[in-house]
């Protein structure tokens, strides 16, 4: 499921079991909301709420992190690209078919990475991968005429090892890194949370404002976390845009 859908979902679900809260709430006892059984509801409240804000920032913080690393491991790809094609210029007139090859996989390896976004557009076939197309053996047929040229295929083999190393570490990284049973408990303590704010008082409409309100910010704080997780797809990822400046034309 996308994240919209289950931020739907879950919204939905909260929402329900709020207004369930409210409908019980003429029902029930009177003293069975007041007194000490009043004082143990709100600190029985108080303790998930607690247990639910913690968690949250929890996997806030740790999506936040893997979107950086992922958004890091971008810019040092588009960056050994561009070192890369540097150094096969400086090598010479030899090396022009090896950067041509090089251009000719950007495509298929950016397409390899952001999937979803290569599927939409209709390029899924021509995903392909780039260090088994052939770049690092056209660098090592190189014939290095001089020192020099010699410093310069060592140092654009290990560029093109190190991309490959990059790039399969992004190809394999999860797809969602959010744990579903993290967010389907999110999800039943927010439940449990709405439901009890809703019997604790009787429902009028400033209170079913702020009810409101309080279950579309919890849910905006769960789309975050999931859009978070999603760093190669929907409306939070990280951009291809530099990797595919990252070569010039030649």
């Amino acid at each position: 499921m996308s994240p919209i859908a289950i931020v739907a979902t879950a919204f939905a679900l909260i929402l329900v079991s709020t207004l369930v809260g409210a409908v019980l709430r003429p029902k029930m006892p009177e003293h069975h909301l007041t007194g000490d059984s009043k004082e143990v509801i709100r600190l029985a409240t108080a303790l998930v709420a607690t247990l639910t804000g913690l968690v949250l920032a929890l996997m806030f913080a740790s999506t936040r992190a893997s979107f950086e690393i992922t958004s890091g491991a971008i810019t040092k790809l588009a960056v050994s690209l561009g070192e890369l094609d540097e150094v096969l210029e400086e090598y010479g007139p030899e090396a022009l078919s090896v950067r041509r090859q090089l251009r000719a996989d950007v495509g298929p390896l950016v397409d390899s990475i952001w999937q979803d976004d290569a599927k939409a557009a209709g390029r899924a076939g021509r995903v392909r991968r780039v260090h088994t197309l052939g770049l690092q053996p056209l660098v090592r047929e190189l014939q290095p005429k001089t020192s020099v040229q010699t410093a310069l295929q060592v140092h654009a083999l290990q560029l093109a090892h190190d991309i490959s190393q990059t790039r399969l570490a992004l190809v394999t990284q999860p797809r969602d890194s959010v744990s579903t049973p993290f967010v389907v408990v999110i999800v039943l303590w927010l439940m449990f949370i709405f439901s009890t704010f809703a019997m604790s008082a009787r429902l009028n409409a400033t209170l079913a404002t702020i009810l409101f309100l309080c279950i579309l910010s919890a849910s905006g704080a769960i789309y975050l976390i999931l859009e978070l997780g999603l760093p190669f797809g929907g409306l939070m990822q990280v951009s291809s845009d530099g990797l595919r400046a990252a070569l010039t034309p030649l």
